[in-house]
């Protein structure tokens, strides 16, 4: 892969003192092949993308769609670079470079393997405990969820998510949902070298089906759900459905937990490899009866816009009431899996009961339902939902928690799943009294034509609803803050905790969290200090702002 990591994305994480291997003990453990005398070498890392190397590393050099990542051998050796690993397709190419170079049948293949080993201290008790979860929607808010748990806990915690990376109370945001295998382990071994006890890791099917997080074998799986998402990189739903499942293999994970609301749970359960724990929430599930035949149960106490209360209970008669700190039923579904993720994670029952019995979740989920608005006036809600599923329950939630009016804005995703538009659309346009479309990430795809599309789904379902056009966003959250009052209520989906859109390609500096507090104290209403990063919407802001995120 060459030198194509834009150079406004962190850079890799990885650990302040690597250990240190011998090239030729892992010549001796992964090639077919050696070319070139790997005597006398030592390694400290290893990298698939030139512009995150760094020098004493071995570069893997795989084939792209248009070129070999063996014809970029000699900028890794410039970089430092004191071996490459490759495929036969890529070895006389790689050769030139004057390094040593290991062959590989798959160097894709074997990067979780190659990684796993190069960050490995030989040791296996000393890797933190790992949670994983993956479904479509809510494995963000699982995953924050559980690392707030853990804290409450007294664990030091880890983090890996779409939102952000988290190493012992440093916070980091992230380049991808899931990272690629080296940097993951990197990051894994940079948490063992901070004392992490616990890590919570998002994964998504991309990252299994890429092979993301290969040589990981995590302690517990989470299943949320799946719906009509990503049929951009799967052909269909059923497809989308089998890469997920990997994640629920022996050599993947050791013990399950699987949310049974929507049918696929079953299947999950019914394929998973390895010992599984089921969660059903009645009030929400496709089937109120299985949920309620799970193993842990969640019935819905009470809903506010601070919250939502709920209590979780066992089979055998264990139970505890505690509120997660965003509004929504599936919220609800999204903490007690973490709960339970935790309990088959190795911590004591008792533990649990004394830190959360009749208390709030200490948890913060960024961009997820976040309320921004001030506690009088119009309730405001930023939320990173972005499909069909997801704004339904949204929606649903912020409905029950408004006495007034619900608005809806929000825009689609370019360049990503086309075939969910009409969905889009139809949902926002159900759920919601007025509906602003707007423009989200447009990436190289017409604004215009997105827009039309989603107007046409929402249409098609309501032909006689409110519906209003405004481009771009900055303008469309004005609009919307015009249009309520106190106690109704706007939901802007599909930006969450970004802190830019992607226009053409270019990260252009942007915050819907921002950009709906300008708009409510502009409009005269008050708006509470920000607890999140700001990074302004404007061009002119220099990288070096102090507010805008550490990287």
């Amino acid at each position: 892969m060459p030198n194509d990591t834009p150079s406004n994305l962190p850079p890799v994480l990885r650990p302040q003192s690597p250990p240190t291997h011998a090239l030729s003990d892992l010549a001796s453990r992964f090639a077919s092949d050696v070319r070139g005398d790997v005597s006398g070498i030592n390694l400290t890392g290893i990298s698939l993308a030139t512009a995150d190397l760094r020098p004493g590393d071995v570069f893997v050099a795989v084939k792209g769609v248009n070129r070999h990542g063996a014809e970029f051998a000699s900028d890794a050796v410039a970089r430092g670079a004191v071996a490459i690993i490759t495929d036969a397709a890529g070895a006389d190419a790689a050769g030139a470079a004057g390094v040593p170079v290991l062959l590989v049948e798959d160097p894709r293949a074997a990067l979780g393997a190659l990684s796993a080993w190069v960050y490995s201290t030989g040791r296996d008790d000393a890797l933190p405990t790992l949670l994983a979860t993956t479904g479509t929607n809510g494995k963000t808010s699982v995953s924050h969820l559980l690392e707030g748990i853990l804290g409450q806990l007294g664990a030091v915690t880890g983090l890996s998510s779409t939102a952000e990376r988290h190493i012992a109370g440093e916070i980091i945001v992230s380049r991808l949902t899931t990272p690629e295998a080296y940097e993951m382990h990197a990051l894994l071994a940079l948490m063992r070298e901070r004392g992490v006890e616990a890590v919570a890791v998002e994964v998504s099917a991309q990252a299994l089906s890429r092979r993301r997080v290969d040589g990981i074998v995590f302690d517990v799986a989470g299943f949320t759900n799946l719906t009509h998402d990503h049929l951009d990189d799967y052909s269909d739903m059923r497809e989308y459905f089998e890469a997920k499942l990997p994640l629920f293999r022996a050599d993947r994970s050791r013990r399950a937990v699987v949310c049974v609301d929507a049918a696929t749970g079953a299947e999950v359960v019914a394929r998973s490899e390895v010992p599984t724990v089921t969660v059903g929430t009645p009030a929400i599930a496709s089937d109120p009866d299985a949920a309620a035949a799970a193993d842990w149960v969640v019935d819905i106490v009470e809903e506010r816009q601070d919250g939502t209360q709920f209590t979780l209970t066992c089979r055998d008669g264990r139970a505890l009431t505690t509120t997660v700190p965003v509004i929504g039923r599936h919220m609800a579904a999204n903490a007690a899996l973490a709960i339970v993720m935790i309990l088959e994670g190795g911590y004591a029952w008792d533990l649990i009961v004394d830190r959360l019995d009749g208390r709030r979740i200490d948890a913060y989920l960024p961009g997820r339902t976040q309320r921004v608005s001030g506690e009088s006036g119009p309730a405001v809600y930023v939320d990173f939902g972005h499909s069909p599923d997801a704004f339904e329950k949204t929606l649903a939630a912020v409905r029950r928690v408004t006495p007034g009016k619900v608005v809806m804005l929000f825009g689609a995703d370019g360049d990503r799943d086309a075939t969910k538009r009409h969905d889009m659309g139809r949902t926002a346009v159900e759920g919601s009294d007025i509906l602003i479309v707007t423009d989200h990430h447009p990436r190289h795809e017409d604004p215009d034509s997105i827009r039309a599309t989603l107007i046409d789904g929402a249409r098609r379902a309501r032909p006689d609803a409110d519906i209003r056009e405004f481009s771009p966003p900055e303008r469309a959250i004005i609009e919307a803050i015009a249009l309520v009052g106190d106690g109704d209520a706007i939901l802007w989906a599909g930006p969450g905790h970004q802190d830019y859109r992607d226009i053409r390609g270019v990260r252009t500096p942007y915050s819907a969290r921002e950009l709906s507090r300008r708009a409510l104290a502009e409009a005269g209403w008050p708006v509470p200090d920000p607890v999140w990063p700001v990074p302004y919407p404007d061009d002119e802001t220099p990288v070096s702002d102090p507010l805008r995120p550490r990287y």
